[in-house]
This record gives structure tokens, sequence and C-alpha cells, in this order.
């Protein structure tokens, strides 16, 4: 079981909730580790010194600002705890707000925040009070001397923590070419709208998070596997799948694609009926399948 962030208080107003701050992520991604290709062995990144070319320890190792070039304040790590807010382990909520008001550019990472013993009032409280508003908490949280905004979300029995991103952080859309005028001017017909809606609907479903796997991360663990059991040897490169006909054309007959498109629709998800036609594909053209050899057997011995 993964180990709290730290463990502290949800605060709103005059109640306070102790609470720890969980993981609400795990990393899946698949590790490598660099190697000297003579000799297969590790590469080691160390800490050396820009001039002398020696090592240096950890203990000897400060944070430091490079206010201008080749200057530098070093900082303690007093100094980034000073930084903070007064609230060390703590969530403090300092508003709330309607959930759809915030854009999804300002989520970025989501925490679990878990009841202390004896807490579950306060906790049951708050989550179903954002519930029945509508509203979710905007606060500030400090993880590890760092200040984060964040925002607590209720999400079924658990309230979630999810850190947000200050607006400067983000880069405003009108910086970059974004078609802003109306449909019309890019000559879309009301009728394209109407096909592309009813492709919308057509392909509408539930949100179910679990038929949806990281297929890269699957693909690569398959090469690495192959390369294990060759012993390193070169593996063939697979064929790459062969782009749609129209992908290398900038003049699109969208009518054309979304009438085929809804054409085509039969209910099942796009990948899943992608991953239907490849494994037809697979097939050898000139093979029956083993049901079809079987009756034409039948027929023949009748």
């Amino acid at each position: 079981m993964a180990r709290p962030i730290w463990t502290g208080t949800l605060s709103f107003g005059l109640l306070n909730v102790p609470v720890s701050l969980m993981p609400g992520e795990r990393s899946v991604d698949l590790h490598f580790r660099m190697l000297d290709s003579r000799s297969k062995t590790p590469i080691r990144y160390e800490r050396v010194n820009a001039e002398t070319g020696e090592e240096v320890p950890w203990k000897d190792i400060v944070k430091a600002f490079e206010y201008k070039k080749g200057s530098y304040v070093v900082l303690k790590p007093e100094d980034l705890r000073s930084a903070s807010s007064e609230g060390k382990e703590a969530v403090e909520v300092e508003a709330f707000v309607d959930q759809d008001t915030i854009g999804p550019e300002y989520f970025e990472k989501p925490y679990y925040l878990v009841p202390g013993k004896k807490a579950e009032k306060g906790y049951v409280l708050f989550r179903e009070t954002l519930k029945k508003t509508g509203k979710i908490g905007i606060a500030r949280v400090v993880i590890r001397t760092r200040e984060y905004l964040s925002a607590v979300v209720p999400k079924d029995n658990a309230l979630v923590l999810i850190l947000l991103r200050y607006e400067q952080e983000l880069v405003d859309p009108e910086e970059y070419a974004i078609p802003d005028k109306k449909p019309a001017a890019y000559r879309i017909s009301t009728k394209e709208m109407d096909m592309a809606q009813k492709l919308v609907e057509s392909m509408a479903e539930d949100w179910k998070p679990g038929s949806y796997r990281d297929d890269f991360r699957d693909r690569l663990r398959k090469v690495i596997d192959r390369r294990i059991k060759t012993r390193g040897g070169v593996v063939e490169k697979e064929e790459e799948a062969a782009l749609p006909g129209n992908a290398a054309t900038n003049v699109v007959d969208f009518m054309a694609l979304l009438q085929k498109s809804l054409g085509g629709k039969t209910g099942s998800s796009p990948k899943k009926t992608a991953s239907g036609k490849a494994a037809r594909s697979r097939r050898s053209p000139g093979r029956a399948s083993p049901a079809k050899t079987a009756k034409r057997k039948s027929r023949v011995s009748s």
C-alpha cells in the first residue's frame, strides 16, 4: 500500500478534518537504463564540478538561482520553507466554485484525501455538501516545500484533490492560428453539420475507462520480450499499417467521409472495429476458414 505524502488537515471555514494526502496515480512507464554499447554495462551519472571535473558528494550540493549569467544566489532549505504558506500539512480551502467553470487545461495531477481516525463525520459532511451544492473547493496545498493551487472534488465516496495549473503557466490560445470564424466562413454546410452530429451520436457510449489501454506500452513490452528471447539479437521490424487513402490529401470530401462513417457504424467502438478488420486481414486470402472447409468435405462425401 502506498505511503501518505503527508498527514494533516482539510480546512474550510472553522471546520478542520484530519486527512492523509495519498497518491492518486501510479507510474506504468517502462524504465530504461543507459548502457555502454561495447560492454553492455550500465552508465552512471555522476555529479561533477564543472571546473575541476571532480565528483561532488550529495552533502556538498546546494540549490541556487542564476539571477544573471554566471551569478548565483544560494538558497537554504529554510529559505524554501519560509516561502511556503503558513499551513504546512493542510489543504486550506479559500473559495467554492462551479466545477464546469474550470477549463480542462487547468487540471494536472490527482491525489486522494483519506480521513484520519474518527474523522469520518467531518469528511462525509464536506463531501456530501459539495455534491448537493454542485461546487468544488479551491485550495492551496504544500507538497514537498512547494505550494500548489488545487481543487477538492467529490468522486463517489472519496474526496479527490487535483493540482491545478496557475493561469501564468498556460499559453493563451490566441497566440496560435486557431480558426475563430463561424462554420459558414469555412464552407461547412448545414448538412455536413447534421451528419457529423449523427456520427457522434451513433458512436456515443458510456465512459468505461477500463476498456482503454496504453497500447504503445503493450506493444513495446512485446518488443522487449522478443528481444529477451533472442538474447539481444536483431528483431525484424514489423510492417507498418498502410495509411488511409485520404491521409495525405489537403482537399477532403467531408460528405463522402461522413456518409461512409455512418454507413459503416455497427454499434461497436472504432477501436474494436479496427482490431476486427486487422484480424481478418491477417488471414491468408487463399485459405478458407475451418468451418467452410468442413462444409465442403461433407458435400464431397455425400
